[in-house]
């Protein structure tokens, strides 16, 4: 059976309509049942920009079976006037609107109406502005999800993968935060991810925190005290995982395909290598939920909102991957 998906468009003022009109037009689009949950002039709005008109056929996704039609169902929602749409702008009306499409995509997810969902970029200012609550959407998600264990962002590129120790904390905070338990958590979190993902015993290094792994104490303990005795203790459970790897380094292991993954101590170690080596094909998939849900690992991009010119190359990825996630995620259950 194909993987039910639900998209949302993101924020209404950013590229993320846009983006998903053209990820409709994609050969991958025919590789599941597409649920568009939104504003119908939103998602208008963005097949405009892209110049690609799509059919939708509206109907009442909690009465009626959206995956017997052809093409793409719309679940209609109300959430902010055409006038309230102000584009590259930060706005309370975008935010709401975003934070009510994702809750309505939750419930459609906890109901058993949809298998995962896939969305546009979110603007984080906006969100707060119309009361997100927490640090993230991750944290909002989990909440929503009554998500009780631990949950973090997972970026992906040509399947290379990371995960993260510690991320929207100061620099000056994060030794104090690397702890035996969290880079567990990390690990295990990451090993499961790419088990739903199809990789059959992924291969994942744990990177440093000190220049030069530390050099032996010279730039920094963490490695002695903390991290490696971890790694050892994690490999002794046969979890196909080394380190620590300096950090500097550790990607290059990865781009000659020795590795399918990387855990970093902190945010900017993984995203800044990753973002390097394909802003426009990265993923952000948010781990520890208890379904797929995945987005490109960009932003809203306001410097080109209304132009035309966004590039779908990462939503198109972040729909693969949450594909990929529905169907090993059953065969996983299925096991089990």
């Amino acid at each position: 059976m194909a993987p039910k998906i639900g998209i949302i468009p993101g924020d209404p003022s950013g590229i993320g309509p846009e983006l998903i009109a053209r990820l409709l037009a994609e050969d991958c689009a025919d590789a599941a049942s597409i649920l568009l949950i939104g504003d119908r002039h939103v998602f208008e709005q963005g097949q405009a920009q892209a110049g690609i008109p799509h059919e939708m056929v509206d109907i009442d996704a909690t009465a009626q079976d959206f995956t017997t039609l052809p093409r793409f169902a719309l679940h209609a929602l109300d959430t902010i006037a055409p006038e309230d749409v102000t584009l590259a702008q930060s706005t309370f009306a975008s935010g709401n609107s975003t934070l009510r499409a994702l809750d309505k995509a939750l419930e459609f997810a906890q109901a058993g109406i949809i298998d995962a969902i896939v969305f546009g970029p979110f603007n984080k200012a906006s969100m707060h502005m119309a009361g997100l609550g927490h640090a993230d959407e991750l944290h909002y998600m989990a909440e929503k999800l009554s998500t009780t264990g631990y949950v973090s962002e997972l970026n992906t590129l040509d399947g290379m993968w990371t995960s993260r120790v510690t991320s929207h904390i100061s620099l000056k905070e994060v030794a104090d935060a690397i702890t035996g338990p969290r880079i567990k958590e990390a690990t295990h979190l990451i090993d499961r991810t790419l088990r739903r993902a199809g990789y059959a015993r992924p291969r994942i290094a744990v990177a440093a925190l000190n220049p030069h792994a530390g050099d032996g104490g010279n730039f920094g303990r963490e490695e002695i005290d903390v991290i490696e005795p971890t790694v050892r203790e994690m490999a002794q459970s046969q979890m196909a995982v080394d380190g620590p790897w300096p950090s500097d380094t550790v990607f290059l292991k990865v781009t000659r395909g020795e590795l399918d993954a990387v855990v970093t101590m902190y945010h900017d170690q993984g995203q800044i290598a990753l973002k390097l080596l394909g802003f426009d094909r990265g993923v952000t998939v948010q781990g520890g939920l208890p379904i797929p849900v995945a987005t490109p690992a960009h932003g809203t991009a306001f410097d080109i909102v209304g132009q035309g010119r966004a590039d779908v190359g990462a939503t198109v990825a972040a729909f693969e991957v949450a594909c990929r996630m529905v169907e090993n995620w059953s065969a996983e259950e299925a096991v089990a």
